[in-house]
C-alpha cells in the first residue's frame, strides 16, 4: 500500500545538512519526493512510497541528522502524486 505525507520540521534544521540527510535515507528506502527549507527556518519534507518506507522516513526525520534539534514534527497526509525521485529543492 502505498502513503504520501508532508512534513514541516521546525529547530534547528537548517545549516545542518538535514536536507542531505533526508535525501540519502530516501534513497535508500526508496521513498519519492522531495525536501527544502522554508523562509521560516522550517525545512518541509513530501514523502511517498510504501507505507512502511514512509513510515520509517518520518521517524528518521523526528531525530534528524547529529546537529539538528527537532523542536516540532507537524504531519500532513497528501494525495499520491507518483514522484520519480526524491530531489533538494532550493527555493
Amino acid at each position: 500500500m502505498k502513503k504520501s505525507v508532508r512534513l514541516y520540521i521546525s529547530g534547528t534544521v537548517q545549516g545542518v545538512f538535514f536536507r542531505a540527510f533526508v535525501k540519502e535515507n530516501a534513497e535508500r528506502y526508496n521513498v519519492k519526493g522531495f525536501t527544502r527549507n522554508l523562509e521560516d527556518g522550517r525545512v518541509e519534507v513530501f514523502l511517498e512510497g510504501d507505507v512502511n518506507d514512509v513510515n520509517k522516513m518520518i521517524e528518521l526525520c523526528k531525530k534528524g541528522p547529529r546537529h539538528a534539534q527537532i523542536k516540532n514534527v507537524q504531519i500532513k497526509p497528501e494525495r499520491f502524486q507518483g514522484f520519480k525521485a526524491f530531489k533538494v529543492l532550493h527555493i
